[in-house]
């Protein structure tokens, strides 16, 4: 079941869908929320990963779904962490190595950050937060880019495997496309993985 229909006479805009998605992530219970990050961690659709492979994930804020468990796994496996930090333009997205347990600070947006003196890495795995996301592997995010720009940036220099993160109520019928827009190359949910259909 979606958010949304599939009525192209009506298509719904961005932040109709983004409203929708984070209505009915928002409406998910603790209960679920922590079983839904307990299945995503068990997952069996990442590719085996690389000792010292760096994978960027993100510390939970309001009703995300949280990926430290993955993340735990993940490191488990050989892989090193990394959190998102917010540049001081507010517009520029870098990555910095984070170990579980180590302090964060409080960041723009809600967000908890490395500290300045965390060491800067460009990841090669980013798992995504996301308000809503269609099976073509298209995203919404919060409306700010931050992740396109990073994307781009990122995947000027080397393939980077991108990871949306969600509930399956997140889910809608089509996600409106735009040329800045980095579609997903995978999605994990709590109802199973979803690689993306080809547009």
């Amino acid at each position: 079941m979606t958010a949304t229909t599939s009525d192209h006479s009506s298509s719904p805009s961005k932040a109709d869908l983004r409203r929708r998605a984070l209505a009915a992530r928002d409406a998910t219970t603790p209960a679920h929320r922590e079983a839904a990050a307990r299945a995503i961690a068990a997952t069996d659709a990442l590719p085996i990963l690389p000792a010292g492979t760096v994978v960027a994930g993100y510390f939970p804020i309001r009703s995300e779904i949280d990926p430290r468990p993955l993340m735990r796994r993940l490191v488990a496996c050989g892989a090193l962490t990394a959190l998102p930090a917010v540049g001081a333009d507010g517009e520029t997205l870098t990555f910095r190595l984070w170990r579980e347990g180590e302090a964060l600070v409080a960041a723009g947006f809600g967000l908890s950050e490395p500290s300045a003196e965390a060491e800067a890495v460009d990841p090669d795995v980013v798992l995504l937060p996301l308000s809503a996301f269609d099976r073509r592997g298209e995203r919404i995010g919060y409306g700010k880019g931050h992740y396109d720009r990073a994307i781009e940036r990122l995947e000027a220099i080397r393939p980077l495997l991108k990871v949306g993160l969600a509930f399956a109520a997140q889910e809608v019928a089509r996600v409106p496309s735009e040329p800045h827009d980095r579609p997903l190359d995978l999605i994990l949910t709590e109802a199973g993985a979803i690689v993306p259909l080809a547009t």
